[in-house]
């Protein structure tokens, strides 16, 4: 199976969320998350290409992002599934672990890979179960042609979540793909 990781934001141009307290960047932790799932998908028979950058579909503003995009990246590659690695935000209160997909309803492709990772994130790493959401407004899961969602691990701006953002990085690599080779036993 051919694996696209996006891990999300871009290092120079858009950090992503960030903790408010210990300066944890999201953009940080999904590069070493999505490295990580690499590997061992790899070690599982993957095939995986890697790309993280702030240009997602050809919108990117800076001049030295308008090259290769990264949906156009996945669907030239012939990607099976593509798995975009983020943290979430919202209040410094709110917890846990949500997978977004085109369509959560549908009982697609795209929603059963949502689920096969949502369930061993939250197995393994005890996260608050957020469930599976639909986004079919998100570039990553409408440009893209095939099965595709967006992990959101935790709650990067929660104190408690961060903690195990930065502390637990393995785990959630580990949750991540084998939720993909769980995704891969349905087909």
């Amino acid at each position: 199976m051919k694996v696209f990781i996006n891990p999300g934001h871009d290092k120079e141009h858009d950090s992503g969320a960030v903790n408010p307290n210990s300066g944890l960047r999201e953009c940080d932790v999904a590069a070493e998350a999505g490295a990580l799932v690499v590997d061992y998908l790899e070690a599982a028979g993957c095939e995986c290409r890697i790309l993280q950058s702030d240009n997602l579909a050809g919108e990117s503003e800076y001049s030295d992002r308008q090259g290769n995009t990264v949906c156009g990246d996945a669907n030239d590659w012939g990607a099976d599934v593509f798995v975009s690695i983020h943290c979430n935000a919202a209040n410094t209160a709110a917890r846990g672990t949500e997978v977004e997909c085109y369509d959560a309803d549908s009982g697609n492709d795209g929603a059963q890979l949502a689920q096969c990772i949502q369930s061993q994130i939250v197995d393994a790493l005890g996260t608050t179960d957020r469930g599976i959401k639909s986004r079919p407004g998100l570039l990553v899961l409408r440009q893209t042609d095939m099965p595709a969602v967006l992990v959101e691990m935790a709650f990067i701006d929660n104190d408690e979540d961060a903690a195990l953002l930065a502390g637990k990085t393995d785990e959630f690599a580990r949750a991540i793909a084998r939720g993909v080779t769980d995704y891969e036993q349905t087909l």
